[in-house]
């Protein structure tokens, strides 16, 4: 099976392609002999019924430094591809869920991954609400009153921003901090939508579990430990990661999950666990899979093909 694969992505001459899924995915579809045509999501266009993108003709090589070649820029009907990978980083934001719309338009002709009706109806810390059995105590609002008796009922929580990513914006304050009051302040000029608070979960200084989940199916996890100077624990703001197994809990937790994300067409996701408690689910543009590699586990970007091609 020789396919067409369009790759959505940000500028492929800065990623890190030690730690990127995206990257991943791309040499194994090229190791399968799938032609690959990058792109970003700014060189979206639609008229006269047609998506089209401008991008080049990629070949990658695992050599930092010199990962890929390009050919002529020059822009393509999308609706060609065989499998679409919408693989650009949040924030979630208009133009995220603009590209969803217009990713619709060819799909699922055109197969995108993720599902993008199902991306854009799954933000990371709302989808988490349908299984409240799963997930810590959460309040999500921007009324102060209601954060503030959050606060006091909780002690210790963790204040975030609905739609952000990477570990941005994220804050652990408690009963008596006095910085409560210009953090919120602060919140409230830099965001529109409301914000997310959670209990704060001491088990995060043993680490934040990443688990991915191929087509609603456990692939892989990696443990990520926090900084000692930090409460955050992604990579690129200083987290560590170490190989990891799944606990009981944890299975179920993916037990349950799992064939809501079959269903919706979410083939590549990746949920953060802390302790018993999962806080997110992560199906925009999960990573980890060259880590958990790294670290004697699956090859969870052959997984991901080998559940794309089953369903074309």
């Amino acid at each position: 099976m020789n396919l067409k694969v369009a790759v959505q992505m940000d500028p492929i001459e800065s990623i890190d392609i030690s730690g990127d899924s995206t990257f991943a995915i791309m040499l194994e579809a090229q190791a399968r002999g799938h032609s690959l045509f990058y792109y970003q999501t700014k060189t979206l266009a639609y008229a006269d019924g047609t998506l089209t993108a401008f991008g080049q003709d990629i070949k990658v090589k695992d050599e930092k430094g010199a990962h890929f070649t390009a050919g002529e820029a020059h822009r393509i009907d999308l609706s060609t591809q065989n499998v679409l990978h919408m693989r650009q980083d949040p924030p979630f934001d208009m133009g995220y869920i603009t590209a969803t719309h217009l990713l619709d338009l060819i799909h699922p002709k055109t197969l995108v991954v993720n599902n993008p009706t199902e991306v854009r109806n799954a933000p990371e810390k709302l989808f988490i609400l349908k299984f409240k059995d799963l997930m810590p105590e959460t309040l999500i609002t921007r009324d102060v009153g209601e954060i503030d008796k959050f606060r006091k009922a909780h002690g210790d929580i963790i204040l975030k921003p609905l739609y952000g990513n990477g570990g941005a914006g994220v804050f652990r304050t408690h009963g008596e901090d006095q910085n409560f009051t210009s953090l919120l302040e602060l919140f409230a000029s830099a965001y529109k939508e409301p914000y997310i608070a959670q209990k704060y979960l001491p088990d995060v200084r043993k680490g934040d579990k990443r688990i991915i989940l191929v087509d609603g199916k456990v692939a892989g996890a990696i443990n990520r430990v926090p900084a000692a100077t930090d409460n955050r624990s992604n990579m690129h703001v200083g987290g560590r990661a170490e190989p990891t197994e799944l606990t009981k809990r944890e299975h179920e937790i993916c037990e349950a999950i799992g064939p809501e994300l079959k269903k919706r067409g979410l083939i590549f996701t990746g949920i953060d666990v802390i302790g018993d408690y999962m806080t997110e689910i992560n199906v925009t543009s999960p990573t980890g899979i060259r880590q958990v590699k790294r670290f004697g586990g699956a090859d969870i970007a052959a997984l991901i093909w080998d559940a794309i091609e089953a369903r074309l």
